[in-house]
């Protein structure tokens, strides 16, 4: 077995008998000095006194006195965990020497050790957190059938953590699985009586693993009850207990021990003993109930009670050189209290906009004390009922300030990166190679493949859709799959190749892995199995090198996080092989109990210096030497907290058990109760100055309320400073308070400047701190840079045109989409056409794909007609079915990973797209049937090499582009010697021919398409004439009627959802061709006749003069936005038509950064001018005077 796993820790197992023997030492030590006082001598003494009245001081005095007595017994401070290290720093700091090592501060755990040492205990293995949550997922699986309510929960996340925590509470109220049973037995209501059995047999199952080898936290008192007896180090002792509000059975157990060993045992009390009747909503409610189970076992072991000290006369000794707190000690929760009407120097309140602008408030005071009051910033405290939720605020915004803190808050570990690194081998195989579990687990930095490589398999792995076994085999996916382009180029081909190889890199060390762990017989030879993986791979080296790198950018808060992390991962496999170790395992069990081992375990921070703000929570306060005391977050619900989670029993279930005798922790009525408590120990907790804070806002948005303590604060100090940053004063001390340290006071200098620039107004003393950092060399740069900004407009310079030719091409060919981009934005056709910047293609059937999959399925329909020498007219339904379902199923076998094959979902949309085509072969042949157009043909390209040549424009310079294009169809019909044409576009979504949109540029392209029919002269055709330009919709509409619609009824009403869109040449007879069935308003196209047989106002239609007019503005239009382009004009310059902007869905936002706010950002507004459109036309196409001569618009005045 390797080191730190299973039973090979020889290096921890030194420390702990060095720590042992350190122990014995001590205890030898206290032996020596015993002095047997005998049971006559034995009593408790209770020291009273409110908040603040110095119970811990005058423990410390008596302790430090004591020393000097002479005698040799010893002198024990017992103080909860948590406070520990504290109370030993002021029993250092108080007494001069202790040669014969008479005073010590212990915790209850601490006062375990001391007598394990002593007398034997540690036989038995302390079993840790993580090995019980193990042992109890390992009663839960083995017993599930046997559960009753829990049978299914077991697998609940979190449902481990709160057995686990059920369980301590029966441990710490000394309630067997037995009185559980016994319990159940009188309740007739089945649901608790379910809930108790199950909770039995889980504990008493729990007890009976855990009793064979080991011990946990909450046996240690049982076990210490019953070893004082056998000890001699506390005979005689003295003890003093301080800073408890109240006791566990079990520790009240341990204190009757005590108080038989000890001379005597005294204990301090937040209480007021002039104070006659106390109930449970009062605020000494606890103490007062503490105090009398005390009495009581002092009465049943014949213990004397000592006449108490009163600590509670004149002004408390914290507040005694300040008359406000201690006026607000006194009056906060008195009935009826007193008003303090001078004024309130000391206590003030802060409403604050956010929880972000409290805590800088709180930053830029502090800096205001240390430099102003001389104050020490370990004289500072910092503390919030919810750490949590201020922990990430406070740490960024006072190491913005500069303020060394502390945060006592220990930190879970489930979302570091060696941890996730860890579950991630797990998730992968469970999660069958999914996208996110791979890729979480190679962003975590610990897999040897650097980033680059790992954006390259992760584009390649999302436009793929890879995932389970396709890992295993070599990838041959296209990068950028054409259909007219099969063969693979060279740089495609390298690129695929290097993608196989970082593939091999990260699935075959995973492979092997999986093979070697289905080989393990047992937990044992699974964690080896781990353990050697992540060696093999030089986890413990990758991170020693992290460590160093965040120790180099002076994060040492994470440092230290990293070095404890690894052995925390070796801490949990111990755990498992010592728990579990000779338990058959599968992977999916491995993975969970692997999980729950880490969810057990936090880490905390270590101080980095001594003089350093505390920041904590309201709950583990305890500090008597602060002078300074920033209470955050004081909002109603939050502190005091109005409600709190019930556990594994309801308050209702609790009241029911407590009637039986079954004594278990408070519910949440008592606990509501309580927090008025932690009220009081808070408010109280500094001697100097009190400063309360509340957010009226959360970081959603959403409005909070100040807590209960702000209005009565403001009643009790009706002149008490309420100040707030809602509206922010133009006063001087309210711009001298934003003067703090350099790095903040320069955001606010700059903050200053722009609003200056705004209203010309500004507060000197900017103007003064402006001069101290332009005097400053390391200022200097940083203030040139920023004032920039002021005049900055987020615009861009124009590019050179020999460049912007390198980057859109030598061949000066563009499509008219091309220039619709350019005209929507320069500065998005620029990065997609010049900068070639793609999005990230992801694995899926999106709109683009789908409009494109639609139109060659048209297509390939076009030549299934020609193939069958068919028409349009000569099909029917049946026709249009068979015939799309047969190239449905061609197309989706030829996309690239079969994705419309890949899922339900996609199989769904498979079919859909076979009944909405199905649909538009129909209505198309319909159109057809009714029209005296003609296919002149489909996908009808034009440009150099193609059946219709390209639109050539000259451009101002000489220089000459080309317009080429597809055109869905085109129909013609010949007519009295003239051809009249008209072109389809198909589209499968909304799409209108908006004049407006012409006038700009954003629709050009069925005008050019036009442009580019009627100039070919094609088959010899001299005399060709526009019918029409419109759009299709492939679309198979959801038609809403009554259920006696007729069928007759229901195909018009499909026909009218499906109508052409556009333009039709304003002509009765060109109407009447293309729809011979038209009466009243078309079903096919956007006209209508009247009664009387002329064109109804309805038609939307225009002239072979507006239609010629159009044509040559858009020539004109496509050379102007030709030129821009190439003279490098790549401005941002988004429109905007009403509530649409070309912003809305452009995938470069993140590059431009444009917005309104900067000078000159601004959209071009297309405005809908109906009635002026046409003057602008004519008055454009006019005022160039240029005509159109053959296929060619030059910059001469030819007449064509």
């Amino acid at each position: 077995m390797r080191k730190g796993v299973g039973d090979v820790k020889n290096g921890r197992f030194a420390a702990q008998k060095s720590e042992k023997l350190s122990q014995a030492r001590f205890c030898l030590a206290f032996y020596c000095n015993i002095e047997n006082l005998g049971a006559d001598f034995m009593s408790i003494r209770f020291i009273y006194g409110r908040a603040g009245s110095g119970k811990t001081y005058f423990c410390l005095e008596e302790i430090k006195h004591k020393l000097n007595d002479g005698a040799n017994h010893p002198l024990i401070l017992l103080v909860p965990e948590q406070f520990t290290f504290e109370a030993e720093k002021y029993l250092l700091d108080m007494i001069e020497r202790d040669e014969k090592m008479r005073a010590q501060v212990l915790s209850f755990k601490t006062l375990a050790n001391r007598v394990f040492v002593e007398v034997g205990g540690l036989a038995r293995q302390h079993m840790k957190a993580c090995g019980k949550s193990m042992v109890i997922y390992k009663v839960l699986e083995e017993n599930k059938e046997k559960l009753k309510v829990y049978s299914k929960a077991s697998r609940q996340q979190g449902f481990v953590k709160k057995i686990s925590e059920a369980i301590t509470e029966f441990k710490r109220f000394d309630v067997t699985p037995f009185q559980l049973i016994d319990a159940s037995e009188k309740i007739e209501k089945l649901g608790l009586k379910e809930k108790l059995e199950d909770l039995a047999l889980i504990y008493s199952s729990f007890e009976e693993v855990l009793h064979k080898n080991y011990i946990d936290e909450e046996d240690e008192l049982d076990l210490l009850s019953k070893k004082l007896e056998k000890s001699l180090q506390f005979e005689g002792a003295e003890f003093w207990i301080d800073g408890f509000t109240g006791f566990t059975p079990k520790q009240y157990k341990v204190i009757e021990k005590l108080l038989k060993k000890a001379s005597r045992v005294s204990v301090t009390l937040t209480l007021d003993p002039s104070i006659d009747s106390i109930d449970p909503t009062h605020l000494f409610y606890t103490t007062k109930k503490t105090e009398e189970k005390l009495i009581k076992i002092c009465e049943t072991n014949g213990i004397s009670v000592e006449e108490p000290v009163n600590l509670n006369k004149g002004i408390p000794k914290r507040f005694e050189h300040n008359k406000e707190l201690a006026f607000l000690e006194k009056n906060f929760f008195s009935h009826p209290y007193e008003i303090y009407n001078e004024e309130t120097k000391n206590i003030s309140i802060f409403k604050a906009t956010n929880m972000y602008s409290e805590v800088e408030e709180v930053a830029r005071d502090i800096a205001r004390l240390i430099r102003d009051e001389h104050m020490r910033y370990s004289d500072i405290v910092v503390a919030t009922k919810d750490l949590k939720r201020y922990y990430k605020l406070v740490k960024a915004i006072f190491s913005h300030y500069g303020i060394p803190h502390f945060i006592d808050l220990k930190i879970n570990i489930t979302n570091n990166p060696i941890i996730v690194y860890v579950i991630s081998i797990f998730e992968i195989y469970l999660k069958n190679w999914s996208y996110e579990s791979v890729f979480r687990y190679l962003k975590t930095g610990f897999t040897g493949i650097d980033k680059e490589e790992i954006n390259l398999l992760e584009n390649y792995v999302l436009a793929n859709g890879i995932k389970g076994n396709k890992w295993k085999e070599r990838w041959e996916y296209r990068i950028d799959y054409k259909t007219d382009s099969l063969l693979m180029e060279e740089r495609e081909k390298q690129i695929i190749n290097k993608v196989n190889e970082v593939r091999e890199r990260v699935y075959l060390p995973l492979e092997k892995f999986y093979t070697r762990f289905s080989h393990s017989k047992n937990v044992k030879e699974a964690c080896e199995v781990l353990y050697d993986f992540l060696v093999e791979n030089k986890l413990p080296e990758k991170i020693e090198k992290f460590i160093e790198e965040f120790k180099n950018r002076g994060e040492f808060d994470t440092a230290n996080q990293y070095a404890q992390i690894w052995d925390i991962v070796v801490d949990v496999l111990d755990q498992m092989v010592e728990v579990l170790g000779e338990e058959k395992i599968s992977l999916e069990q491995f993975a969970r109990l692997i999980s729950i081992g880490f969810d057990e375990y936090q880490i905390a921070s270590i101080p980095p210096a001594l003089d350093e703000v505390l920041v904590t929570s309201v709950d583990r306060m305890k500090s008597h030497n602060s002078k300074v005391l920033y209470l955050l977050g004081a909002n109603d619900g939050v502190f005091p907290a109005s409600s709190f989670e019930e556990g594994i029993f309801s308050d209702e279930e609790r009241n029911l058990l407590s009637s039986l005798d079954l004594e278990l922790d408070r519910d949440t009525k008592a606990k509501v109760f309580e927090e008025q408590f932690l009220v009081y120990t808070a408010l109280t907790s500094a001697s100097e100055f009190l400063k309360i804070s509340y957010p009226i806002a959360d970081h959603e948005g959403r409005s909070l309320r100040p807590s209960i303590i702000i209005s009565r604060l403001r009643r009790i100090f009706p002149k008490i400073k309420v100040s707030t940053n809602i509206v922010e004063m133009d006063t001087d001390e309210e711009n001298l308070n934003r003067v703090t340290v350099p790095l903040p006071t320069f955001n606010e200098m700059i903050k200053s400047f722009k609003k200056w620039n705004i209203t010309g107004k500004i507060h000197p003393i900017w103007l003064e701190v402006y001069k101290w950092y332009r005097t400053k060399d390391e200022w200097k740069k940083k203030l040139e840079d920023t004032l920039e900004g002021f005049v900055y407009d987020n615009q861009i310079k124009r590019i050179p045109p020999l460049k912007i030719k390198k980057l859109y091409g030598e061949e000066m060919e563009f499509s008219v989409s091309r220039l619709e981009k350019y005209a929507a934005c320069p500065f998005a056709y620029f990065v997609q056409y010049g900068l070639k910047a793609k999005e990230r293609k992801i694995y899926g059937f999106e709109p683009p794909d789908l409009g494109i999959f639609m139109h060659n399925v048209l297509n390939e329909i076009a030549k299934a007609l020609e193939k069958e020498e068919l028409t349009w007219q000569e099909i029917d339904k049946e026709w249009c079915n068979d015939a799309v379902d047969i190239i449905v199923e061609e197309m989706v076998d030829k996309i690239p990973g079969y994705i419309l094959k890949s899922s339900s979902r996609y199989r769904y949309l498979a079919n859909r797209l076979k009944r909405v085509l199905s649909k538009a072969v129909w209505i198309i042949s319909e159109h057809m049937k009714r029209s005296s157009f003609v296919p002149l043909g489909h996908e009808v390209a034009f440009g150099e090499n193609q059946k219709y040549p390209p639109i050539k424009i000259v451009l101002s310079n000489g220089e000459e582009i080309k317009l080429i294009g597809r055109i869905d169809r085109v129909d013609v019909l010949e007519k009295e010697g003239e051809t009249y044409v008209r072109i389809i576009d198909y589209k499968s979504g909304d799409k209108t021919l908006d004049l407006s949109d012409v006038l700009y540029g954003l629709e050009l392209q069925l005008l050019v398409y036009l442009d580019a029919i009627l100039e070919s002269a094609f088959e010899g055709k001299a005399n060709l004439s526009p019918a029409g330009i419109f759009y299709f919709k492939i679309d198979d509409p959801i038609v809403r009627a009554d259920k006696d619609i007729s069928d007759e009824e229901l195909y018009k009403e499909i026909m009218k959802r499906l109508r052409l869109e556009g333009f039709v040449l304003k002509s009765l007879d060109i109407i009447r061709e293309m729809d011979k069935l038209i009466e009243g308003t078309s079903y096919i196209i956007p006209a209508s006749i009247n009664k009387d047989g002329t064109i109804g106002k309805n038609t939307k239609g225009l002239t072979e003069e507006q239609f010629e007019i159009l044509r040559k503005f858009v020539k004109k239009k496509s050379k102007k936005l030709a030129e821009e382009m190439l003279q490098g004009d790549i401005s941002i310059l988004p429109y905007k038509k009403e509530k649409e902007t070309a912003c809305q869905y452009c995938p470069y936002s993140s590059i431009c950064k444009f917005e309104t706010n900067f000078k000159g950002n601004d959209y071009r507004r297309i405005e809908s001018k109906e009635e002026k459109l046409w003057s602008i036309f004519e008055e454009e196409v006019k005022e160039d005077g240029s005509q159109v001569d053959g296929r060619t618009e030059g910059s001469d005045n030819n007449e064509g």
